[in-house]
């Protein structure tokens, strides 16, 4: 069990926040009086206090809040915890979205120190749940179920869709379709078809928001600005080429001009990534034909779901026959003849 040590806020975004005694966090919104609260993502923030504290070790002489987060607890390592922890504290529950945060411009603590913990160690969460909250109240972390949705986001790759001058049918159409088959979405972009801004999306959404599936729309063809495919193979760990394979395959028996998609499908650490074309009736084609079968690898992805094999029985249909223990003793009896 940890405790809440501190509480901080700021009546204004981007000024250091200051140590409160109380405070009432407000459900949907974060805590009240605070600027950082809003319909997004990143209601409240939290920081360890052993983090804190071994920054002070170095010789920094910070107060609570320096960092600009709002609850300081002690207990948990925060930074190692997944996306979609809980936290339960008094009557108020948060849920955690966000690991970690880009830093923009350096702050004086970085300035003085050559570090901030801030951005590395920080974690965000939304606010499910309100309540009064003071220091010294203890904090229940609730790990996430193993049968919880998957969480998708979903990219839209068009230079004149980004500036206004084409409404994008494609990006809906794949976010009603996930919805429908169950998954949350967590965010949906339209970005200009831009390799570093992709790339740099890419990796905030599956290291910062470990979102389970990311699919992109559009930029997989021939033309000089298609750059979609490029991001993708750049971000990723290790490549899923079946996916996309079986994207044109089955898109091959629509229009011979499938073969033309340059689409990838690859694997940056826990997050599924899957180029899809920008057409909305080839998006909707393709998304049908794949989506029943991405939810085995995302469940192994997340370490809710094992691996799948099954034992072969000579004179079975196809081999398809599944063999339980005896079976499979006769069979390395006849291998060993």
């Amino acid at each position: 069990m940890g405790v809440l040590k501190a509480i901080c806020i700021s009546t204004k975004r981007g000024i250091q926040k200051e140590e409160i005694p109380e405070a009432e966090i407000q459900e949907g919104w974060g805590i009240k009086g605070d600027a950082h609260g809003g319909n997004w993502h990143r209601q409240v923030s939290l920081l360890s206090y052993e983090k804190i504290e071994d920054f002070r070790a170095k010789g920094a002489q910070i107060s609570f809040g320096a960092f600009g987060e709002n609850l300081i607890v002690e207990g948990y390592d925060l930074r190692t915890l997944p996306v979609g922890t809980r936290f339960r504290i008094g009557e108020a529950v948060l849920e955690l979205t966000q690991i970690g945060k880009e830093c923009h411009s350096h702050c004086e603590i970085y300035k003085k120190m050559g570090d901030c913990i801030m951005p590395r160690e920080g974690v965000f969460t939304q606010v499910l749940k309100g309540g009064p909250i003071r220091p010294g109240d203890e904090v229940e972390m609730i790990l996430p179920r193993a049968d919880r949705p998957f969480t998708a986001a979903v990219i839209t790759l068009s230079d004149k869709g980004a500036a206004g001058e084409r409404q994008d049918q494609s990006g809906p159409l794949v976010e009603t379709l996930l919805k429908d088959a169950g998954y949350q979405v967590v965010e949906t972009l339209l970005l200009p078809d831009h390799r570093a801004g992709l790339e740099h999306q890419l990796i905030r959404l599956s290291d910062q928001r470990q979102v389970n599936l990311i699919l992109t729309t559009g930029g997989t063809g021939f033309s000089p600005r298609d750059i979609t495919p490029e991001a993708t193979a750049a971000v990723c760990d290790r490549m899923a080429p079946g996916i996309a394979e079986a994207i044109r395959g089955y898109s091959m028996t629509i229009t011979k001009r499938a073969m033309l998609s340059r689409g990838e499908s690859g694997i940056r650490k826990q997050t599924l990534i899957v180029n899809l074309p920008g057409s909305p009736k080839a998006v909707e084609e393709a998304l049908t034909y794949i989506l029943p079968q991405l939810g085995h690898g995302l469940g192994i992805l997340r370490g809710t779901e094992g691996e799948c094999a099954r034992t072969y029985v000579p004179g079975s249909e196809e081999g398809k026959q599944e063999a339980g223990p005896d079976q499979e003793k006769r069979t390395k009896e006849r291998e060993k003849m």
